[in-house]
């Protein structure tokens, strides 16, 4: 071995047993995480009000107005990350197209996450384990979604005699199950034959969630947590869209009338107990407790704990009751510690076969209503499915309510 060789070694092994020894010999001292601003766009209708706005424009207005609620300059926010499943069409780096839209510096690094429906749930997990081990001090993270300009495509083989089919992106990257090749509406129904859920079980609580967030809306409650958005029109004034559209179209009388779906025999998901197509987007800022102190922020909420897990994909619906145990352990708390819980309404169906393997109480499940009635990609936040909003959404609808709350708990 070469002296230079042996240096560097020797060296290598110093530094590795320095920074180990001062990082792992004992539980690591992490930043506590809190978030500071919570907001998000109104759930558009699939080509309704906000068909014309393009995803990476949704996720701008999100970020824009998270930080302007944080009250903090545009130039503290050190990175961004936004979930965003269904990106076909919208230009390299959309998170990147976000920020920049927002105002924010060309400095801020930019990642987009894609986890389908956790999608801006997990971007808000990875930001806070970035702002807990110190590689950051002030960030943003959500998801953004625009389900109605998602493209079809065609295969570049040369056409056939007789023509091509067309594919409809929404279908093949967002909605299907790769491994077993058919819609995950079907996985709701075999999750619903195993759970022993009925479709009069599924079509109640749909209609449920959508009562609750009518009176959400009627209350007050939901406007507090949206950023309008307006749309620029030839020759017109903007139109400017303050509120969620789905929840107004629901016809109660249609439910339990409607046929299912993706199985035409004893089937039970049906286009009402499943949630809607929608377009939106939505945003956190998160920084460490000491930059709130230094910007002289108020928190809103502490990340206190966060888990994944996994499952067989047929069985989807039921992961968040694998990673429950995990969260609540990591947190330190029991089950009844919990005082609010919101569970993603990809279908009525995941909701209620997650309260009865967990034994939760209904009436502290999504009490301002749910995905059901909207699309579950968009936020991972709060309501609808923008397919992926992911869940972000449920993240800041949570933040929201739970000022007068102890614990809440996000799945």
């Amino acid at each position: 071995m070469s002296s230079s060789a042996l240096l560097s070694c020797q060296l290598g092994r110093q530094l590795t047993h320095k920074f180990l020894c001062r990082s792992f010999a004992s539980r690591p001292s992490l930043n506590e995480v809190v978030i500071v601003s919570a907001v998000r766009t109104p759930i558009g209708s699939f080509r309704g009000s906000l068909a014309s706005v393009p995803a990476t424009k949704l996720g701008s207005i999100a970020i824009k107005g998270a930080v302007e609620q944080a009250g903090i300059p545009l130039e503290e926010v050190k990175e961004v990350y936004m979930g965003n499943v269904l990106q076909a069409g919208e230009g390299q780096a959309p998170t990147r197209q976000a920020l920049l839209g927002a105002g924010l510096p060309l400095s801020t690094p930019a990642t987009t996450i894609n986890k389908v429906c956790a999608s801006g749930m997990k971007s808000v997990m990875l930001a806070s384990q970035s702002l807990m081990c110190g590689h950051q001090d002030v960030m943003v993270a959500g998801g953004m979604e625009s389900m109605s300009q998602v493209p079809y495509v065609m295969s570049r083989e040369a056409p056939p005699y007789g023509g091509v089919k067309m594919e409809d992106l929404i279908v093949k990257d967002g909605l299907t199950d790769v491994y077993n090749k058919f819609h995950m509406g079907n996985c709701a129904e075999n999750t619903a034959k195993n759970s022993s859920i009925s479709r009069e079980e599924q079509d109640a609580y749909a209609i449920n969630s959508y009562t609750r967030s009518k009176a959400a809306w009627e209350s007050g409650i939901l406007a507090k947590e949206v950023i309008p958005v307006s749309i620029p029109q030839r020759g017109k004034p903007d139109i400017v869209v303050k509120e969620d559209e789905e929840w107004r179209k629901v016809d109660f009388s249609k439910v339990p009338k409607l046929k299912a779906v993706f199985q035409r025999e004893n089937g039970t998901v049906t286009a009402a107990n499943a949630s809607t197509l929608n377009d939106g987007a939505a945003a956190v800022v998160l920084m460490t407790a000491d930059a709130a102190k230094r910007l002289n922020v108020k928190p809103l909420a502490r990340i206190v704990a966060f888990a994944d897990a996994a499952v067989a994909p047929i069985d989807f619906p039921i992961a968040p009751a694998y990673a429950v145990p995990k969260v609540l352990e990591a947190a330190g708390v029991k089950k009844d510690d919990i005082a609010m819980w919101e569970i993603n309404e990809a279908f009525s169906v995941v909701v209620l076969a997650n309260i009865k393997m967990l034994d939760i109480d209904p009436s502290k499940v999504n009490v301002n209503g749910g995905a059901v009635w909207g699309s579950t990609f968009f936020f991972s936040f709060f309501f609808p499915h923008p397919e992926y909003l992911n869940k972000t959404e449920i993240t800041i609808t949570m933040v929201i309510t739970m000022l007068t709350l102890l614990y809440t708990l996000l799945v």
